[in-house]
C-alpha cells in the first residue's frame, strides 16, 4: 500500500482535518504505544541523543547561532557581588552556582515541526504567513503540538551494507539502495513507523570540519519511497536527513519541504546509532517526549530504545 502522492510542489491539505497540526503523529494513539510498550524487550535500551557543550557540530549554514553557556552564578562570585539581600556569612555558607544557555532550536538530537519549511508562504494544511505568522513564532504547527512519542522504529544501516564506517560526503541514498538494504536486513517497514537512515556520519563526531558538511544521506526518491511504505518520521545520524547539497533545482532542501509540506511527515536529526550498529539491532521501540516551546520550529530530543523481542 501506498501512502503518498506524487509530489505537487505545494502544500497539502490534511486527511485529519482542518484543524489538524501534526500529520502522521494522529497514528500515535494508547493503541498504537501499548502495542509497542508490549513488543519490546526490556533487557537492554539504546541511548540515540548527542551531548551539548561548546565547539559541538551544529547547523551554521545560514549563521544560525552555536550552542554557548556560561554561568549566571559562581559560589565566590556571589560572596563579592552584592546581588542578593543575605548575609555575607550565608553566600559563604552556601555555594550557589547557576547559569544559562541559548542555541538554535535545531542543535543537537532534535525533531522539526511543520512550520519549519514550507512553499510559498504555506504550510502544511493551508497555515500561512498573512494569518498564522506572528512576531516571534508561527502561531500553528510548532512542536508544541506533538504527542508523547513511542513507536515501532527501523534502522537502515546503509554504512554497514557497504561496509565502511561512514558513507562518502554527498553521497544520495536513493530507493533502490534503501530496498536492498532493507532485503539484506531482513527488515520490513510498516505504516506509523520511525525509519533511521545509517550513514556513519557519526563516526567523525564531533569534527565539526567533517561532520557539517556536504553530508550524504536520502534524496528526493529515497524519502517518497520510505513515506510511500508509511513511514511517519524520517530520521538520521547526519545534520539533515538529506544529501547535501541538493540535487534539486531551486530547492535547496527538498526531504524538508516536501515532508512536512505534503506529506505530513517529520524529521529527527543527529541521533547516535553506533551502538545499535555494532549490535545489529534493526527493529526496535522508540521513545521520547518532545521540549514544548511554543511555536518552535524545532526542539531537543532525548531519545532511547529497546530492541523488539524475537
Amino acid at each position: 500500500m501506498c501512502f503518498v502522492t506524487p509530489r505537487q510542489l505545494k502544500c497539502a491539505k490534511s486527511p485529519w482535518g482542518e484543524s489538524d497540526q501534526i500529520g502522521r503523529l494522529n497514528w500515535l494513539t494508547d493503541e498504537s504505544r501499548a502495542k509497542v510498550m508490549s513488543s519490546i524487550d526490556t533487557s537492554r535500551h539504546y541511548d540515540l541523543k548527542v551531548n551539548f557543550f561548546m565547539g559541538m557540530p551544529s547547523w551554521k549554514g545560514a549563521g544560525d547561532p552555536a550552542y554557548q553557556i556560561w554561568m549566571t552564578h559562581t559560589p565566590q562570585g556571589n560572596v563579592n557581588d552584592n546581588l542578593m539581600a543575605v548575609t555575607k556569612a550565608g553566600k559563604e555558607l552556601i555555594s550557589y552556582s547557576g547559569d544559562a544557555f541559548s542555541m538554535y532550536t535545531h542543535t543537537g538530537t532534535h525533531i522539526d515541526s511543520f512550520n519549519h519549511f514550507g512553499y510559498r508562504g504555506e504550510l502544511w494544511n493551508g497555515y500561512n504567513v498573512e494569518r498564522h505568522l506572528g512576531s516571534r513564532h508561527w502561531t500553528v504547527c510548532g512542536v508544541e503540538q506533538y504527542p508523547l512519542i513511542i513507536a515501532r522504529a527501523v534502522m537502515i544501516d546503509v554504512a554497514n551494507y557497504h561496509g565502511v564506517d561512514c558513507l562518502p560526503d554527498s553521497y544520495a541514498i536513493g530507493s533502490e539502495e534503501l530496498k536492498k538494504v532493507l532485503h539484506k536486513q531482513g527488515t520490513k517497514i510498516q505504516q506509523g513507523d520511525i525509519v533511521m537512515i545509517r550513514t556513519g556520519r557519526m563516526s567523525v563526531w564531533p569534527d565539526c570540519a567533517k561532520y557539517e558538511w556536504n553530508t550524504p544521506g536520502i534524496n528526493i526518491d529515497g524519502a517518497e519511497f520510505l513515506v510511500g511504505e508509511g513511514a511517519m518520521i524520517l530520521a538520521s545520524d547526519n545534520i539533515a536527513v538529506e544529501v547535501a547539497p541538493s540535487g534539486e533545482k531551486d530547492n535547496y532542501f527538498p526531504v524538508h519541504s516536501y515532508v512536512f509540506s505534503e506529506v505530513g511527515a517529520t524529521l529527527i536529526e543527529l541521533l547516535w546509532l553506533e551502538d545499535m550498529s555494532k549490535d545489529k539491532v534493526y527493529e526496535c521501540g522508540f521513545f521520547s517526549s518532545v521540549m514544548p516551546l511554543v511555536g518552535a520550529t524545532g526542539a531537543p530530543i532525548q531519545p532511547f530504545v529497546f530492541p523488539l523481542k524475537k
